[in-house]
């Protein structure tokens, strides 16, 4: 939360360790308590639950080469299991709230890119590849001296469109704002509801979600955004059970019929590590990668700083102590997705719902990853919670964050302020964060250099500026 909007106080956390799990994860000498971390744990796996849903009707509506297409049954399996697994990682090592799960965008990559021109275990070696590259530029420290390059200004800009990406995710997930169709023949991308007006009872849950949400922060309630969701979970489930609702999106508020589901691990170790090279040539193979390895690189770049800066786990000048451990669990959750099939693993900016709860310890991340192990068994149960009863929390946090970061920006040099603004703006407009980075470090370099200041850009800052203008060139010069 923002340092004008302190966290709900259970009571004052004692200034000496309480224990061993106190201890380890640095509970007290963090501001934070045992409630607020499971609080926060079990409302990030709220937040994020619908990527059970969603990632196997991503990859598993795609075919690769051969026509075949991946199950959906396992495909739920591997995408729990490996969220399971990196974000208990990420919460025993990396010690910061931060939950991990199936990328989106990359998966898109991966189903649409990559599996039409090789083989499914071929498409997934190619990303177990890209989180082994992940490791190595973090062993070798590139990667942290990146992350270091970037100027404190900038650092908020990304902090701020983060912000602003969740509030638009929020409000899309819950249809309170729908994509206008191509066939439409407007410039107008999106409108409001899914005709230009705010029709049916999930948008009404939706709006009813957001407001007792933001009523309870007002009033500093303890557990505001978790007792919102659990809340409009049960109002959810009465209008289902009693009104005609044609649909709720991913998921249905009513309890299942049975809620027990048996796990299928056949799509776990289905890899070819060089196979896709025999299939698409060295070079096109090595862009691939290329590609995977730069969406995954920078979103969870960008969540990391944005979700550590809200936490309040980065020093005065925004650098984040301890930052190679999280880096090198998050090459790891890489290489685990597509080791699994379920597609790169990578950071969520969903955490923030979490952080927005006053988890500040990779404790929350025991609790997240512990819920996703109980959705191997229980998933019908996992994805009862309807987006309209969880997304609330992203738009809640989302006001938390711009609040905190924006009067950080020095807008009077102009030469931070403009990338700065860039950032924070393509991200929700491109629905990405990496191409917010991208475009904010374009800017950054060439404004710099406008101004004869170039010797104030860090060389990590020319690398990596050159290696976005080539990415975004690759289409143009028909490399990929």
């Amino acid at each position: 939360m923002s340092p004008s909007t302190p966290a709900p106080v259970d009571t004052p956390p004692p200034n000496a360790p309480q224990g061993g799990l106190d201890r380890y994860f640095k509970i007290s000498e963090r501001g934070s308590t045992l409630a607020r971390e499971v609080r926060g744990g079990f409302a990030t796996f709220f937040a994020m639950a619908y990527i059970i849903v969603l990632n196997p009707i991503i990859l598993g509506s795609a075919k690769d080469m051969y026509g075949h297409q991946l199950d959906n049954k396992q495909l739920v399996t591997a995408t729990v299991l490996t969220a399971a697994f990196t974000t208990l990682l990420m919460g025993v090592i990396g010690n910061v709230p931060i939950a991990l799960a199936a990328g989106l965008g990359v998966n898109t990559v991966v189903a649409l890119q990559l599996a039409p021109r090789m083989s499914w275990p071929d498409a997934m070696g190619m990303v177990v590849l890209a989180g082994f590259v992940v490791m190595l530029l973090v062993a070798t420290g590139l990667r942290e001296r990146v992350m270091s390059a970037v100027p404190l200004g900038l650092r908020k800009g990304i902090a701020i469109g983060i912000g602003l990406f969740i509030m638009l995710i929020g409000l899309v997930d819950a249809g309170f704002v729908s994509r206008i169709p191509d066939a439409a023949h407007t410039t107008v991308p999106l409108q409001l509801g899914g005709d230009g007006h705010l029709n049916g009872w999930p948008v009404l849950v939706f709006v009813l979600g957001v407001l007792l949400t933001l009523a309870l922060l007002v009033r500093k309630v303890p557990g505001a955004i978790l007792l919102s969701i659990v809340v409009m979970t049960v109002l959810a489930m009465i209008i289902h059970a009693v009104a005609d609702v044609p649909s709720w999106g991913l998921t249905t508020p009513e309890w299942p019929g049975n809620p027990v589901s048996t796990p299928d691990f056949g799509l776990v170790g289905e890899i070819s590590l060089f196979g896709g090279f025999e299939k698409v040539g060295v070079l096109t193979g090595i862009l691939f990668v290329f590609t995977v390895l730069l969406s995954c690189f920078f979103d969870a770049m960008g969540t990391i700083m944005g979700v550590g800066d809200e936490a309040h786990l980065t020093d005065d000048k925004g650098n984040f102590p301890g930052i190679n451990k999280v880096l090198f669990v998050d090459g790891i959750a890489v290489a685990a997705g597509g080791a699994s099939s379920s597609s790169a693993t990578t950071c969520f900016v969903e955490s923030t719902a979490g952080v927005g709860e006053g988890a500040r310890t990779g404790l929350a991340n025991v609790v997240t990853g512990g819920l996703f192990t109980v959705a191997l068994f229980l998933t019908p149960l996992a994805t009862m919670v309807p987006s309209q009863a969880a997304t609330p929390a992203l738009l809640a946090v989302g006001f938390l964050i711009l609040s905190g970061s924006i009067g950080q920006i020095d807008w009077g040099d102009h030469t931070i302020a403009i990338p700065a603004f860039v950032t924070m703006l393509m991200m929700p407009f491109t629905y990405s964060i990496t191409n917010g980075i991208g475009m904010g470090f374009i800017t950054f370099t060439v404004l710099r250099l406008a101004a004869g200041r170039g010797r104030e850009v860090p060389v990590a800052m020319y690398a990596v500026s050159a290696v976005f203008a080539f990415y975004y060139l690759m289409p143009a010069l028909d490399l990929t």
